[in-house]
């Protein structure tokens, strides 16, 4: 299994990704040998993966490092780069090699002071691997100093220096940025093509898989989720009954639960990790054991609850986007029975409900409860309070 069998639905990126690092091998090896570069070379220092929510932008991110840390002994008889076994690819692929560092948005963006640690690594040599490699999984989330911070690196960036940024359209990068970097674009994967990697490297039953995929409609992340995890699928569930409560105090419930659900799943990651990142923090700053933190320490544990802080009402949003993602879904079924067509319902276990809001409306009044939806997204991402969003959408679902 090689490091690009994640990549679903992604050949030509993969063709192109395993090329370069072919040619990145053969520039390391000349190096070391004292031999004179290829002449020719598709790598390069910088690159930036874009795509749809769900395509796949940081895996394949992900297993290009790995294949350019690749070590596997086969590579000397001609082997490709990334064979998914050797330390390199393992390490790189699970979050562990000394060589690749990762930078993601705890917050809504990326702060400068986030990226000050990496871009003075950038310019360091690798330590044990092939390449330093950068990994910027939220470019869209720099903000004007950071990515500034980040736009000088690539611009005079060290000779064993790989930067790969991920976002999900060109657009999102600033100009310059983008310019210095070669785009590779994903499309969203076919339903089939995610319901047979189910099957493969799940092992879901074939009707799950199908079922999955096709509620998620390409999404990898998501169709993994709901196909092997119950409280996803039940989730799922509660949020396309939203569409039938007609009730405003049912649908301020509704609300409520929305938010509620979501912010359970911040506190579950906050439990799996708060904790454990604020006693190792103490350890490294020289406390005790249940002892008092050494002077002048406070700042930096002050810094960590505020990241925790941010993580948590990312969190919150992210699980509150995914529920909106069900619900625009599922509207854009009603709309697609009204219509008149039957391609590509996502949500053929709702069929049902579809049928009945789809009889009881008008294809405008479905359009309008789109926009409601998107109008919910908009909100949230300007910071409006999540209770008060998610109301005043469930409030224009019954409006119609």
């Amino acid at each position: 299994m090689t490091v690009w069998d994640d990549l679903v639905g992604q050949e030509k990126v993969s063709e192109v990704l395993a090329a370069a690092a072919r040619d990145a091998d053969a520039l390391v090896t000349a190096v070391a040998a004292d031999s004179p570069p290829p002449e020719a070379s598709k790598m390069t220092h910088a690159w930036l993966f874009t795509g749809p929510p769900g395509a796949g932008r940081n895996q394949a991110a992900r297993a290009f490092a790995a294949a350019l840390q690749c070590v596997s002994p086969d590579r000397a008889l001609g082997g490709v780069p990334g064979c998914g076994f050797c330390d390199g690819c393992h390490t790189t692929l699970v979050g562990t090699h000394a060589d690749v560092s990762t930078v993601a948005a705890v917050g809504a963006e990326i702060l400068v002071k986030d990226m000050r640690d990496t871009v003075r690594k950038s310019y360091t040599s690798p330590a044990t691997g092939r390449w330093q490699i950068i990994l910027v999984e939220d470019a869209e989330r720099l903000n004007e100093k950071s990515a500034n911070a980040v736009l000088k690196a690539v611009e005079e960036p060290a000779p064993r220096t790989v930067w790969l940024l991920c976002s999900p359209s060109i657009e999102d990068v600033l100009p310059t940025i983008r310019s210095r970097c070669r785009h590779l674009n994903l499309r969203t994967p076919s339903v089939d093509a995610v319901a047979d990697m189910l099957v493969r490297r799940e092992g879901i039953e074939p009707d799950v898989a199908a079922a999955a995929a096709r509620a998620t409609q390409g999404h990898v992340d998501r169709a993994r989720r709901l196909a092997t995890d119950p409280a996803a699928r039940e989730r799922r569930a509660a949020v396309l009954k939203l569409p039938l409560r007609d009730e405003v105090g049912a649908c301020l419930r509704a609300a409520q639960e929305l938010v509620d659900a979501a912010a359970e799943d911040a506190r579950q990651l906050a439990e799996e990790t708060d904790g454990k990142e604020t006693e190792e923090l103490k350890a490294a700053l020289g406390a005790a054991q249940g002892g008092r933190l050494p002077r002048g320490t406070a700042g930096v544990m002050k810094d960590l609850e505020d990241m925790q802080k941010r993580r948590r009402t990312r969190t919150q949003r992210d699980s509150l986007d995914v529920a909106l993602g069900d619900l625009t879904a599922f509207y854009r079924d009603v709309l697609a029975l009204q219509l008149g067509s039957r391609v590509a319902i996502a949500n053929g276990d709702a069929e049902d409900a579809l049928e009945r809001l789809a009889r009881a409306g008008s294809p405008e009044s479905t359009l309008r409860r789109i926009e409601a939806v998107a109008a919910c997204r908009e909100a949230l991402d300007r910071n409006v309070a999540p209770l008060l969003a998610v109301e005043a959408m469930t409030m224009a679902l019954r409006a119609g």
